[in-house]
């Protein structure tokens, strides 16, 4: 069976006005897989995070990310395209004044979502992936840390990505809850079937979870298949 891939970069390089910064970049992830990525600060990996939902073009080469094509898409497909991204970030970037409820219900408006009742439905059900429902009404001052980054989870899910970007999501968290953000994760990823991009510089949780990993270096990607290409002491 033919493999279908969520990101298909072949032969990609992206510049800033004259600046090379990813050049010759060849990386497939499948749909419904798990990946790590790393690098150094300045190799690239902010980057490629920000090609992969058109923040950045490519100048050449074929970038296409959950069936786009990203050097041609139009500016009004970028909304379209990144419906079917989810992004979870390290610093949560909720809305300090408003529930965890409204903090939900303000994406699903802006993302076009009409209907009163589907929402309410879909906001509980993201919320009951991450085990949150119960604090629905609560505000962002009024939850962990942890508990915080589930919310950024659960709005990352709200449109049914195809593909979630976790950029360090557990940066800011200790060991244990750490573990916690992971395991919801994973459980997405084998459940609800996204395929899932996580940057990290945590050794012992990728130590602790293998995956494939995709690592920036150079201006460059280098698929690395197993944990022995991976010099842990660079990261």
């Amino acid at each position: 069976m033919e493999k279908e891939y969520i990101v298909d970069f072949r032969h990609v390089s992206i510049f800033q006005e004259d600046t090379p910064i990813l050049m010759d970049v060849s990386l497939q992830v499948e749909k419904g897989e798990f990946v790590y990525l790393i690098g150094k600060v300045g190799s690239g990996k902010t980057t490629l995070i920000k090609a992969f939902n058109a923040e950045l073009r490519p100048t050449k080469g074929n970038a296409v990310v959950a069936g786009y094509q990203l050097a041609t898409i139009k500016d009004n497909e970028i909304a379209f395209l990144r419906r079917k991204l989810g992004v979870v970030f390290q610093d949560f970037k909720l809305l300090i004044d408003r529930t965890v409820y409204e903090n939900l219900q303000f994406v699903l408006k802006a993302t076009g979502w009409k209907n009163k009742e589907g929402s309410h439905q879909q906001i509980m059900s993201v919320l009951d992936k991450v085990d949150l429902k119960r604090k629905a009404e609560k505000l962002p001052y009024q939850l962990s840390g942890g508990e915080q980054q589930r919310v950024t989870i659960a709005r990352a899910l709200l449109n049914n990505p195809q593909l979630i970007i976790a950029d360090e999501p557990t940066g800011h968290l200790d060991s244990e809850t750490t573990d916690d953000i992971m395991k919801i994760l994973l459980d997405i990823n084998r459940r609800e079937g996204p395929a899932i991009i996580m940057a990290t510089h945590n050794i012992n949780l990728m130590k602790k979870y293998p995956a494939r990993t995709i690592k920036c270096e150079s201006g460059t990607v280098v698929a690395l298949n197993s944990d022995a290409e991976i010099d842990f002491d660079e990261l």
